[in-house]
This record gives structure tokens, sequence and C-alpha cells, in this order.
């Protein structure tokens, strides 16, 4: 990452609170009406809103990522209608927040902040579409569209039933996981985003296929003696642990000790735990974008302890899906978009490490 990039980042993030409070104020002066739409928390909420949008900024400029804000712009338009947010409101708010950075940021950083925002607010022109991530000319979506109907109708019950009996039918684990599990969870965000599902329900959902994933458990699980380790962790204050329970059970099923540590993993735990257990592989998942620089925090920590060389780290995440270069940029040593995927770039990881180790016995 280039110092100027990184350093206007981390100038946003000092300035983001007050930045936000002088936003706040003077969209109310330039939307009077909002008091009414929105009554006496609205401005507080507003507040709140537009320090989530600088937190993103920030965290796309350091990163030297204009793809991480362009995409929350897009995802933020479809998520702000269902509390009566327009894009018209969200474009005055951003068009507020480059004259609030254009006076309180000196040159050569404001030039650089701006030209990312101004690529954020290209894109509140036009709708966006959110197409279903359930498609017929996917593997398994008859099982899946069905799967996500007994979730929504609250059939919990019927729902482990259902998946229960396709691994009695002979459809792999596997594929359960990746075609039914993963493509569900994501349609969920998908109907959550658009305002179709509460978050109570975008919650239970979640619960029942965390729910299933352990009854199915004594399917395939059994005592492990493979050599290879992976510990999995999730940075921090990550409230999505589902994807990355799915790739600890992936290298389960293919014979890795695995080590699923949960979210929010205190950096200087982590460590001591891979020092006393020592693994081939460490999994990092995030969610959110501005947790990216926590990840950064975690590797940069990591590497400075010469006991943990040989450790490989593999990132995932929403994050590096939408930049897919963005791996490389926190100091990480590859990186997947799935669990499938991961176990590829996993074995390809673990095979060079040892090739290093041969080819270099004494140090």
């Amino acid at each position: 990452m280039h110092l100027d990039q990184q350093n206007a980042g981390e100038r946003l993030k000092v300035i983001a609170d007050q930045l936000a409070e002088d936003i706040t104020s003077r969209q109310y002066e330039q939307q009077p009406d909002l008091e009414q739409r929105f009554g006496p928390s609205g401005r507080a909420r507003t507040k709140q809103d537009s320090l989530y949008h600088l937190r993103y900024l920030a965290q796309s400029v350091a990163l030297e990522s204009p793809l991480l804000f362009i995409n929350y712009v897009a995802w933020l338009k479809v998520l702000l209608v269902q509390y009566k947010i327009t894009a018209e409101d969200l474009r005055i708010n951003l068009k507020l927040m480059k004259e609030a950075i254009s006076a309180r940021v000196e040159q050569p950083e404001r030039e650089l902040i701006l030209s990312y925002l101004d690529m954020g607010l290209y894109h509140t022109r036009g709708e966006e579409s959110l197409p279903s991530f359930l498609q017929p000319q996917k593997p398994y979506f008859r099982e899946a569209d069905e799967y996500l109907k007994l979730l929504l109708d609250g059939e919990r019950r019927k729902a482990s039933e259902f998946v229960l009996d396709l691994y009695k039918d002979g459809i792999p684990i596997h594929d359960i996981y990746l075609h039914i599990f993963q493509e569900t969870q994501y349609e969920i965000g998908r109907l959550w985003q658009m305002g179709r599902i509460t978050v109570a329900q975008e919650h239970y959902c979640t619960a029942c296929t965390q729910s299933i994933i352990s009854q199915l458990y004594p399917q395939w699980i059994r005592a492990q003696n493979g050599k290879k380790r992976l510990v999995a962790v999730g940075v921090g204050e990550e409230l999505h642990e589902i994807g990355l329970r799915m790739l600890a059970d992936f290298f389960e099923m293919e014979g890795w000790n695995t080590f699923y540590l949960g979210s929010n993993m205190p950096v200087e735990g982590l460590v001591r735990h891979l020092k006393e257990q020592p693994a081939e592989l460490l999994a990092i998942s995030i969610t959110m974008t501005f947790h990216v620089s926590e990840v950064i925090r975690v590797i940069s920590s990591i590497r400075s302890h010469r006991e943990l060389d040989s450790l490989r780290i593999m990132v995932g995440g929403m994050p590096f899906n939408i930049d897919t270069e963005l791996w490389k940029k926190v100091g990480a040593d590859g990186y997947a978009p799935d669990a499938k995927l991961a176990l590829e770039v996993a074995e390809r990881l673990v095979s060079e490490e040892a090739i290093l180790k041969a080819g270099f016995p004494n140090d």
C-alpha cells in the first residue's frame, strides 16, 4: 500500500465523528422535512449513518480499493429503501460529505479522498437490481428453494427433516453445504437487504441452519489423525459466523484437524494459541469492510513472531470477494471465495511451505 493512501484513510478516520456531526446539521438545514419524516431520533440516526459512510470511505482509500466503497454505496441504496430513505437523500448526504471533507482536509489527501467519494456518488444514480441467488440453472435449485420456503414459514423441524432426507437420498454433504446452505444464506441476506424479511426472521433462519448443520455432524464426523491443522477465526466485532463454520467443517471432512475459535478473537489470545498448538494454516474471515484494518493488524502481529514464520494465512469474506486483489494488501498468503476453493488454495499453500522447508533444512 502507498503511504499517502494509507495516511489519507487514517486522517479521515480521525476526523470522522466531527465530519458526521457537520454533515447531519447541514442536511437537516437543507432538508427541513427530515424532522417530520423521521421524528426525534432522526438526527442521531443520520449522524450514525454518516459515520458508517465515512468509515467505509476511509477503509476504501487506505486500502487503495475504490471497489469497496462503490459496492457499499450500491448495497446501501437498496437497503435504505425499506427505511424510507431515498436515493436523493443519500446523494445529498454524500454531497455534503464532499463539502465537509473539502473544508477540513488539506491537499494532497483531500484529492485522494474525494476521488473515491466521487466514484460512490456516481453510483447513486439509476436503479439497482438485486437478482435472486437461487437461479434455476444452479445445482440443487429446487432443493434450495424448498429449504428456504420451510425456513421462512418457520418450519424448523420440517426443514431439518428435509435436509436429512436429502443426505439419506445420496446428496453429498459438500453439496448440501455449498448449494443449499450457502445459497440460501446469501438469499436470506438479499431478502433482508430489500426489506422483505425482518432482522428477526434473518436471525431465525441462520440459527436454524446452524442447528441443522450440528444435526448432520454424526453423519460424517470422525476422529481425525491427519497431520495438517487449520485454525479458523473471525476478527473485529463480527456477528456472522456460519460461513467460517462451514469452511472449518469442509476441512474436517477432508481429514484436517480443525480448531474453530469463533469471532472477535483477541490477537494476543490467537498468537498464544498458535504458539501452543502449531498449525499449518490460519483462516481469517470478516463480513464488514471496516474490519479489514483489523485483519491487517492481526496478520502483522502474527508475522512479528518468528516462531510462526511457517504458518500460512488465508483470508475470506465479503470485502475480499468484492476486491479479489485485496488479500495481497493485507499481507495474507492466499484467498478463496468459498469453502470448496479454500481447500484447493490451502493444499497449494501447505505444499509450497513443505517444499520451502525441504529446501532449507537448517533454517
